[in-house]
């Protein structure tokens, strides 16, 4: 069947099925080209201006996180982001969404997220050493939940173990709004040892563009389009846009351009991975950043299926491919490189001086547009936010009214966004390569560096009820929390990636939240001098015109300069003093105890003290640092209820506290608070740097049970029962 004409994609409109708006398509047509597109060239002018690749939405709303600091090295722009960590070594990281796939295809939208990832790091010429996530589902109570939730963590392991980079951090959660809308957000973190690395560009006449890895098929063609829509009833999942993923191949593709740009860095100029928009945003991408041209000749592609036009090899997501640019010289060297590891390596054009963007097929040229006309002259829209009616001005707080402490506190174990998750990532090899340090179920994963001294720490952060409650300070909350996380592992906080989940930014409340809690991120950033260095946004999760909760998610990475410096939450041994730094006050709106008394989370957030809040962290480093800390927990979601039984769990110790807190403060979650453990003979030592910020709540204990005396209350837990409530709460539901 042949394409349409451009007379007929103009007056049959076939371009707003694409996610091109009318304004759009005539700019391109009159101010752009003087003519009108022809097909292909309308296909890659509707993926390139996708919010997925354009952030025509929200690039106004991301100039606001600060990018800059004396260890960045490389920062949005590039495909993934890099941070100096000392030594001629460099930390390299980056987290992306696959939300509508997953939604569509759970296991293999799980897994070629975890591909993609993967990919941005080692075109930057560094070695994957560790892998996060950030999953969201809706309840635990209907069988397609359930399904997704197997499937997309089956992917993320499926995927990972294959490629030998271990799992060693995360977070799930689970919200009704998540139900049709899954959030599947992946991180990688790579090394370099030493600060070069290669920019994704393609510069200098005539030098040559290689493309290197697995055939091009017909699988995740418009996937750009499809990730920048909402889904509903009427509309078809697109099972098409989804990608199939081979490890193996990734494996080796991996192994492969880690060596080359190491071993033959004087060979290659510029690196880049095909991913979302594949041939097109990879090439265009790259020449664009130099205010180069490109001529590509399609008929070189590899190619898995028979009959392929240009508008399916352009829009193609076939996973595991990568674009190079090399100097002529080294053609066949490069060639050749890539054929002893069994990969598909072809020349498929070179590099022009006339800034235009050339494709010829079958020997016809098929696209002749400008090169920045795909990436630069994308319109930038300025939305204007409303501030939604369910957030009042009004701060009172909600005032849980606790009829059994006992059955509250193993409520709060037992639900399933607090309860253990190792059910679920076991499935992950978080031991792999056996650099790991911290596995997954403390604060923070770590990973040593070996034949230092160093170790990297990370997390992935999410409070998506606290932004929905209040965009501003649920944003602060957010970056905090991963902060807090990074900090009481012994990490120094380096840097972020992030993933913005959110609905549809026309709305205008929708574009609020947004710009609120970006925000909030942005200020909590520039007070703790953390740069945002990579990230992705996520936009259209919606089903039915009912939008997900606003739900960044902060990847946040830290150093840890001495290993001995590793500390993780678990209670150590019989005797410990147990400590809770920081004060607590009545902080119940969006918290656990408030979704479970009210089966819904409402109200306003009290400000937070930043300079408190990096003060405390400031205290828990340097007790780390003086090896005074036997153990430490960040407290967040259950408050001080979570935090002591999470503890405690690890070696099945119990405790025996005594507090000024209430029952119901128990389950408070103000922010800036930490707890601690600390070896009895530094007591003095310990409460000199705390500085009366703190209360001594008791002692950790050998017995099979938590004595609990509040300023109103006395409770024992049997150990047993608490663990039981907290590690099968997720296997019960799930099966």
């Amino acid at each position: 069947m042949s394409e349409p004409t451009p007379i007929q994609i103009k007056e049959d409109k076939i371009y707003k099925t694409w996610g091109l708006s009318e304004a759009e398509y005539s700019f391109i047509s009159e101010k752009i080209l003087g003519r009108l597109p022809n097909y292909t060239e309308t296909g890659l002018y509707s993926v390139m201006w996708s919010e997925h690749c354009s952030y025509k939405n929200s690039k106004k709303v991301l100039r606001k996180l600060p990018n800059d600091s004396s260890r960045v090295l490389a920062g949005p722009g590039e495909d993934a982001g890099i941070i100096d960590i000392g030594d001629d070594q460099a930390v390299v990281f980056k987290a992306e969404s696959h939300n509508h796939p997953s939604a569509v295809e759970p296991y293999q939208g799980a897994a070629t997220g975890v591909g993609g990832i993967i990919r941005d790091i080692f075109s930057m010429g560094a070695t994957p050493i560790a892998l996060l996530n950030s999953l969201k589902f809706g309840s635990l109570d209907n069988n397609q939940t359930k399904h997704l939730v197997k499937e997309v963590v089956a992917g993320i392991g499926g995927y990972g173990n294959c490629i030998g980079i271990p799992t060693i951090g995360g977070e799930i959660s689970f919200e009704k709004c998540y139900e049709k809308n899954p959030l599947v957000n992946a991180m990688c973190i790579g090394l370099l040892d030493n600060t070069q690395f290669k920019h994704g560009q393609a510069s200098g006449n005539n030098n040559l563009i290689v493309y290197v890895g697995s055939t091009t098929g017909r699988d995740g063609i418009h996937g750009a389009t499809f990730a920048s829509d909402e889904f509903s009833n009427k509309k078809k999942k697109q099972r098409s846009a989804v990608q199939v993923g081979n490890p193996f191949i990734e494996k080796l593709l991996m192994d492969a351009c880690v060596e080359i740009i190491q071993e033959h860095s004087d060979w290659i100029l510029g690196v880049q991975d095909m991913g979302a928009a594949g041939l097109v945003s990879s090439t265009a991408e790259m020449a664009s950043k130099t205010k180069s041209g490109l001529m590509l000749n399609l008929d070189n592609v590899p190619q898995r299926e028979k009959g392929m036009t240009a508008y399916e090899m352009m829009l193609s997501e076939s996973q595991e491919r990568m674009v190079l640019c090399i100097k002529p010289e080294f053609e066949k060297n490069v060639l050749n490189f890539f054929d002893e590891y069994n990969l598909d390596a072809v020349t498929i054009g070179k590099v022009t001086s006339d800034k235009q963007y050339k494709i010829f097929h079958e020997g016809k040229l098929v696209v002749d547009i400008p090169v920045d006309s795909l990436t630069d002259e994308v319109p930038e829209y300025d939305h204007h936010g409303i501030k939604p009616k369910r957030i009042s001005e009004d701060r009172e707080q909600f005032d849980p009214q606790i009829a059994s402490f006992k059955e509250s506190w193993l409520n709060v174990l037992s639900s399933p966004t607090i309860a253990s998750k190792r059910y679920l990532y076991e499935t992950y090899d978080s031991q792999v390569k056996s650099n790991t340090v911290v596995r997954p179920g403390s604060d923070a994963g770590v990973v040593r560096i070996r034949g230092t001294k160093k170790a990297i720490a990370s997390t992935n952060d999410s409070n998506s009820r606290y932004v929905y409650v209040d965009p501003y300070i649920g944003g602060q909350v957010t970056v905090l929390e991963a902060a807090r996380n990074i900090v009481s592992t012994g990490g120094i906080p380096v840097g972020i990636t992030d993933c913005l989940n959110y609905g549809n930014p026309e709305d205008p409340e929708i574009f609020w939240e947004l710009d609120q809690s970006v925000q909030g991120i942005a200020d909590v950033c520039k007070h703790l001098d953390v740069p945002v260095i990579s990230g992705n946004v996520s936009l259209y999760n919606e089903f039915n015109k009912e939008a997900i909760y606003p739900s960044p998610m902060i990847g946040m990475v830290g150093l840890i300069e001495d290993i001995s410096n590793i500390t993780t939450s678990a209670f150590k041994k019989s005797g410990d003093l147990i400590y809770l730094l920081g004060s607590t006050g009545n902080d119940f709106n969006g918290s656990e105890i408030q979704n479970q008394l009210l089966g819904r989370v409402e109200g306003r957030l009290n400000e937070i003290d930043l300079n408190a809040e990096k003060k405390n962290q400031e205290i828990v480093l340097d007790a780390i640092q003086k090896h005074l800390i036997k153990s430490c927990h960040d407290l967040s979601e259950g408050g001080l209820v979570a935090a002591l039984s999470e503890s405690a769990f690890d070696n099945n110790l119990g405790f025996n506290i005594q507090t000024t807190l209430t029952s119901k403060q128990m389950f408070s979650e103000t922010q800036s608070r930490y707890l601690i453990t600390v070896d009895s003979k530094n007591k003095e030592s310990i409460e000199d740097l705390f500085n009366d910020n703190f209360e001594c709540l008791g002692f950790v204990t050998n017995d099979s049970t938590f004595s609990i005396q509040t300023a109103d209350e006395n409770l024992d837990i049997e150990l047993s029962e608490a663990l039981d409530n907290w590690k099968e709460a997720i296997p019960c539901l799930m099966n």
